[in-house]
C-alpha cells in the first residue's frame, strides 16, 4: 500500500487545535501519509514564565532529513517558523530537495495572539521562501504586513493584493477573506492571469483555532494526491469550512475547528 507523502514544518501548539497537530489531524482525514519537522514549541499558559520554545537549527534539520530520507516527499507546507534563521534553512533544504508542490502559509499571530513570526524574519520570508511556493495562503492582516501596508477591507482590495502579492514570485496567490467584516466568507486566488473567488458561508462562531493551517495542510495534501492547485484549493476551502461549522468548544475561550466533520457529520 502507498500513500501520497506530505510533511508540514511548523510550530507545535500543545493544545492540540493549531500548527503542527491540525497538519497531522487533516493529512489523516485526507488519506494522506503525513510527516512533521517542528519549528517551535508554543504552549502559551497563566502557570509559566515562558510558553515559546524554538527549535535548533540541528534539530530543524535533522527532523526533515529524516523525513526525506526514511519516506520522501510528494508535498510539504511551512506555517510557523519564527525566525529569519529558520526561514533561511528551510528554504535551502527545500530548494535541495527538489521539492516542487510546496504550500507557504505565512503564519504571523496566532488566534491566542501570539506573535508567531519575529518582525525582521519578514524579509527573509519574502527573499527566501515565497518564491519558490507553489501558492502562499496569507489571511488578510498577513497580506498587508508582507506588503507593509494595511490589511484589505473590501474584495476588491482583496484582488489588488494579490496581484501585488504575486511580484514575489510564487505561482499562485491565494488571500484568505474570513476575517473581512461585511461581506461572505471570500478568498481571492489568482495565478498571474485572472481571479477566482471562492466565496462560502460566514459561519458565526469564535472557534476557529487552527482554520489557516487546517486550510493550508489540506491544500497541501490535495497537491500530494494531484489536484492542480485550483482543484485542492476549492476542495480545502470545502474542507475547512465544513470544519468550521462544526467546531469544537471547550468553554474555556477560543475553540478548535473539527477536522473530522466533512467525514462525519
Amino acid at each position: 500500500m502507498t500513500l501520497p507523502r506530505v510533511l508540514t514544518i511548523a510550530g507545535s501548539a500543545s493544545q492540540g487545535s493549531a500548527g503542527i497537530q491540525a497538519d497531522l489531524k487533516t493529512f489523516q482525514e485526507l488519506d494522506v501519509y503525513g510527516m512533521s519537522a517542528i519549528t517551535a514549541i508554543v504552549a502559551n499558559n497563566s502557570t509559566t514564565e515562558q510558553g515559546m520554545f524554538t527549535q535548533t537549527l540541528e534539530s530543524i534539520e535533522a527532523q526533515i532529513h529524516a523525513s526525506l530520507e526514511h519516506v520522501g516527499v510528494d508535498a510539504l507546507k511551512t506555517g510557523m517558523l519564527f525566525t529569519e534563521d529558520i526561514i533561511i534553512k528551510t528554504a535551502e533544504m527545500i530548494r535541495n530537495a527538489g521539492v516542487k508542490k510546496v504550500v507557504v502559509d505565512p503564519v504571523m499571530v496566532g488566534k491566542m495572539g501570539s506573535k508567531l513570526l519575529q518582525d525582521d524574519a519578514i524579509d527573509a520570508l519574502i527573499k527566501h521562501l515565497i518564491p519558490m511556493a507553489a501558492v502562499i495562503t496569507p489571511n488578510l492582516h498577513e497580506a498587508g504586513h508582507i506588503l507593509g501596508c494595511p490589511p484589505p477591507e473590501t474584495p476588491e482590495d482583496m484582488k489588488m493584493m494579490a496581484r501585488d502579492l504575486f511580484h514575489l514570485g510564487p505561482d499562485y496567490i491565494l488571500i484568505k477573506g474570513g476575517g473581512l467584516k461585511g461581506y461572505p466568507a471570500v478568498d481571492m486566488l489568482y495565478d498571474g492571469s485572472g481571479i477566482i473567488e471562492l466565496e462560502s458561508e460566514r459561519v458565526s462562531t469564535i472557534h476557529t483555532s487552527g482554520a489557516g493551517c487546517t486550510y493550508s495542510a489540506a491544500i497541501a495534501a490535495e497537491l500530494a494526491k494531484g489536484c492542480t492547485v485550483e482543484e485542492a484549493v476549492k476542495k480545502s476551502k470545502s474542507f475547512v469550512t465544513s470544519a468550521i461549522r462544526h467546531s469544537i468548544s471547550f468553554d474555556r475561550g477560543i475553540g478548535s475547528t473539527y477536522h473530522a466533520a466533512h467525514r462525519k457529520i
